[in-house]
């Protein structure tokens, strides 16, 4: 599964955006008091070459746009961007331009930690009011900034509008590449939920004052695994006409998926951005238009369908036919017409009276891929020639190697004739084909087979007709679990030279089609999955629309793929593995404990994993729970208990949970907390053996837990914790645990070694003495013999309580540790951090591993909380992976409470 998302994708099919002089970056001074308060912060502006160098005294006079770099970004990102501008400004002699701006946010890893969200959301807001004084007193000075935001940087975007003091009329424009808005990708602490939650909360409460603002949201697709495309769409209930969603493998002229990065530099995605920019300038006003639907039909022509014409925001309704040309017509249903320095123009009239009782729709397509008007409907006519019609060019849509019309003829009632106009072409060849057909007679049924058939089984068609275009249905394919492998063989009748064949599988509930060009004849796999699950209301079936050329025949076969569909809960859920891996390991050291009560020793981590870590434990109850909150009478008593959703629940509603899932996570949690446990235990071994070679051990002394040296110990790093960072803190401590059951294992070793020899020595000895020995002295040494092997089976006992903890613990600090690297890379601007997700809990943890670190197993037999202490990791195993797969920061909280009886035991 994680191979089918790391590495099983399509190749990269973007072409690098180069810079034709050489990139500069001038720093905007910003007022001093905020300069102050974001001492990490700079805002910069883009320019090349001569460009550079009029701007530097900022006499600016274009449009602003503000870019926003994501997590660990740099602004010197927007240099693609910023570069195509200029020279599509260059090439309308600087009729319009763009100033490209960017903001330093120094690199911050905030899709990791989001307590520097907000702080970056307020200088963003203070960057636009500096941007927007530059213009003060120009002729054409802007009143608002058009916002690109990449990654992280498009939720910041989207959280200005949540600020108390934010005029929403500060931005009109925001166009988002590859940013989570549904949720983090690893919520891994307090403040980045939150800050998620008000957001999108925001947005949709809001939806009717934020008309004014037009939203684009770019997905990478499958290449991109950092952030999967789902989370990329906005929310569904804010904005239905003024935001839109698209996946970077449906953007036309582009149709290529984006890793998370080649987003920001992808040519054909850049060139799609910019040429909308251009297409968004209002004539009189020379900064982006303050109509929300020419925004919206702008953005819909660029990146959601292009009739392969350049944009006109009211294009004429009709329209003369002139110029000497021949008038043909064409009585034919199959039409073909190829051409190659005709000096002649025609047009090809189709009567439409003919054929409207025998076809419901009329298909043409055009391998010239000018932005000329090809199509026409006649409206007026007389017997030789159109007098007036409508331009049918507009219902036209772009694709890779051609240009289609698709006519429902019904649709059309007032047409008399459909018109082809071929121009005269010089140097060009290229082909024109229509055809009539009814929509029953290329519409195929393809059953999709099941989840369980394990790719064993296949559905198969064949097409035998001569048409040009197939749809294939594929039907009961509408949940994101469902992953197959498709499999077109195309046939010819004849070896002469054909266009290609284009595959579309079109998912008509989202834009996330994806688009194939293939040779003909070939034999072509394409993977289908979705990005979106189907929504309840919607009936609507995915297609894989077939392209074709008019004498081969084509066989689809579709097959389940097992991998494509692990990749799918890999893709969308392995956010969630370190729950059920933590909560694997917190189940085998309740099964520990257990044994210690029932045996007096403590099992092997292994053993007791395989015996104690079953799923059947856990997950009926989570089960139970997420059905009966669909009925209210439970969801009232819930919240009237004040508990918080369960995970499942929400992932529910959103679409992507499905049957099995959380079986299949906990046994791949199982599997990875196994191996997790052979490596600790391996690595113990070979530290062990170092040691010995290297240092002589003392035998173990037994101590207190709590000594005044302790005491002090934990006391330093508790003020660690509260004065720079809680999980360096811990992270201190975590390494000190680290040689404790080394240190104990070498002592044991030693020890073990040292008791044989003094038995042997004594056993020599006492050939001399025996008849002089007295009975106590047998008895005293009989004792001292129980004694050592006593010592060695509670060291060994501690032993496997101390690599269990310890691998609980492994787990926290990894949770921790991005906020520990947020502090490493920001510790020149401040020591402490703030806000630090991990403060409190940092210094509940030292105290608990200080006590354990100097704890033995002898000391948890006799207490009598042990029996509560070996019960409790199976409810909080359970409410970890019902409260925590959306929250991994409530992770290291149920760890803790299981520790802390472990603790309440050593002492009472």
């Amino acid at each position: 599964g994680v191979r089918d998302v790391l590495f099983l994708y399509e190749e990269n099919r973007c072409s690098m955006t180069y810079m034709y002089e050489y990139p500069e970056y001038l720093k905007i001074k910003l007022p001093k008091k905020t300069a102050k308060r974001y001492p990490a912060y700079e805002l910069y502006l883009y320019g090349e070459g001569n460009y550079a160098e009029e701007n530097k005294n900022l006499l600016l006079t274009g449009i602003p746009v503000l870019f926003l770099p994501g997590n660990a970004g740099s602004y010197k990102q927007v240099r693609s961007l910023g570069s195509v501008a200029l020279r599509k400004a260059e090439d309308i002699d600087f009729k319009y331009h763009f100033n490209f701006f960017s903001v330093n946010f120094n690199e911050e890893l905030v899709a990791l930690y989001g307590g520097s969200l907000q702080r970056q959301t307020k200088f963003v807001h203070e960057c636009i009011k500096v941007i927007l004084k530059l213009y003060r007193d120009r002729e054409f000075a802007p009143t608002s900034v058009a916002i690109v935001g990449h990654s992280m940087g498009g939720l910041v975007a989207r959280a200005l509008l949540t600020l108390k003091n934010f005029k929403p009329e500060l931005i009109n424009l925001l166009i988002t590449q590859a940013t989570p808005h549904v949720a983090p990708v690893m919520p891994l602490d307090k403040y980045l939920t939150d800050f998620y939650t008000a957001v999108n909360n925001h947005w949709i409460l809001k939806a009717q004052d934020l008309r004014n603002l037009t939203t684009l949201s770019v997905a990478g697709g499958f290449r991109d695994y950092q952030v999967r495309s789902g989370l990329a769409f906005l929310p569904r209930l804010s904005q239905h006409d003024s935001a839109l969603s698209v996946v970077s493998s449906a953007v036309p002229r582009a149709w290529a998926s984006t890793d998370h990065l080649s987003i920001v530099w992808c040519k054909e995605l850049i060139l799609a951005t910019i040429r909308a920019f251009f297409d968004l300038i209002d004539e009189n006003t020379r900064q982006i238009t303050d109509n929300p639907k020419k925004r919206m039909s702008v953005l819909n022509h660029h990146f959601v369908r292009h009739p392969a014409k350049i944009f006109e925001e009211n294009p004429e309704a009709f329209t003369e036919l002139t110029g000497a040309f021949m008038w043909i017509t064409v009585k034919a249903s199959k039409w073909t017409y190829s051409l190659y320095n005709d000096s002649d123009g025609k047009y090809f009239t189709f009567p439409l009276a003919s054929h409207r009782k025998s076809y419901s729709h009329v298909y043409c397509e055009n391998s010239m891929l000018d932005t000329s008007s090809w199509i026409y409907g006649c409206v007026n006519s007389n017997s030789s020639m159109c007098l007036e019609a409508t331009d049918l060019s507009w219902r036209a849509e772009l694709l890779p190697t051609t240009k289609v019309v698709i006519l429902k003829l019904q649709d059309y009632p007032s047409l008399s004739h459909v018109v082809i106009q071929v121009p005269p072409t010089v140097g060009n060849k290229y082909t024109l084909d229509c055809e009539f057909f009814k929509e029953d007679s290329r519409t195929v049924q393809l059953p999709v087979t099941h989840l369980f058939s394990f790719g064993l089984s296949s559905s198969k068609i064949l097409l035998n007709s001569t048409g040009l275009l197939y749809n294939v249905q594929l039907q009961h394919f509408n949940q994101i679990y469902q992953a197959f492998k498709i499999h077109i063989k195309s046939h010819c009748q004849s070896l002469k030279e054909r266009k290609p064949s284009v595959y579309r599988l079109h998912i008509p509930w989202s834009h996330e089609d994806s688009i194939i060009v293939a040779e003909v004849p070939s034999f072509i796999e394409i993977s289908a999955k979705l990005h979106i699950a189907q929504p309840e209301n919607d009936s609507r079936i995915p297609e894989l629309n077939i392209y074709s050329s008019s004498d081969c025949q084509y066989e689809v076969v579709l097959k389940t793929s097992l991998l494509q569909v692990l990749g799918q809960i890999i893709r969308f859920h392995a956010g969630s593995l370190p729950v059920y891996i933590v909560s694997n390991i917190l189940l085998t050291y309740g099964g520990q404990l257990s044994t210690l009560i029932s045996t007096g020793q403590c099992s092997d981590f292994s053993l007791e994993l395989v015996r104690t870590a079953k799923p059947y434990k856990v997950e009926p109850l989570i089960s139970i729970v997420v059905f009966l909150q669909g009925f209210n009478w439970f969801r009232e008593i819930w919240q009237s208990l004040s508990l918080p959703e369960v995970d499942a629940a929400v992932l529910s509603s959103r679409d992507a949970w499905f049957p099995l899932v959380s079986l299949i996570l906990f046994l791949f949690g199982t599997g990875i907390a196994y191996w997790s446990g052979v490596f600790f235990s391996t690595s113990l071994r070979l530290f062990s053996s170092l040691w010995l070679t290297l240092i002589r051990p003392t035998v173990p002394q037994k101590d207190k837990s709590i000594t005044p040296r302790r005491l002090c110990g934990v006391l330093s790093l508790a003020l660690v914790s509260w004065t720079t960072c809680g999980a360096f803190a811990v992270f201190i401590i975590y390494l000190q645990y680290l040689f404790k059951p080394v240190h104990v294992f070498v002592a044991s070793v030693f020890y073990f070694q040292d008791s044989d020899h003094s038995k042997e020595t004594s056993q020599n000895s006492s050939i001399h003495t025996v008849k002089n020995q007295s009975l106590m002295d047998s008895i005293s040494e009989a004792t001292q013999s129980l004694s050592s092997s006593t010592t060695i089976a509670e060291a060994v006992n501690s032993l496997k309580m101390h690599v269990t903890i310890l691998n609980l613990f492994t787990w926290i600090v990894l949770l921790n540790l991005p906020s520990l690297i947020y502090w490493l890379k920001n510790i020149r601007y401040n020591v402490r951090l703030d806000p630090d997700p991990c403060r409190s809990t940092a210094i509940i943890i030292v105290c608990i591993l200080e006590i354990l670190m100097n704890s033995s197993t002898s000391e948890v037999k006799s207490s009598k909380l042990l029996k509560i202490a070996a019960k409790v990791p199976l409810p909080l195993s359970v409410a970890m992976l019902a409260f925590g797969r959306m929250h991994l920061y409530k992770v290291p909280h149920f760890v803790i409470f299981s520790l802390l009886l472990h603790v309440l035991c050593c002492i009472v």
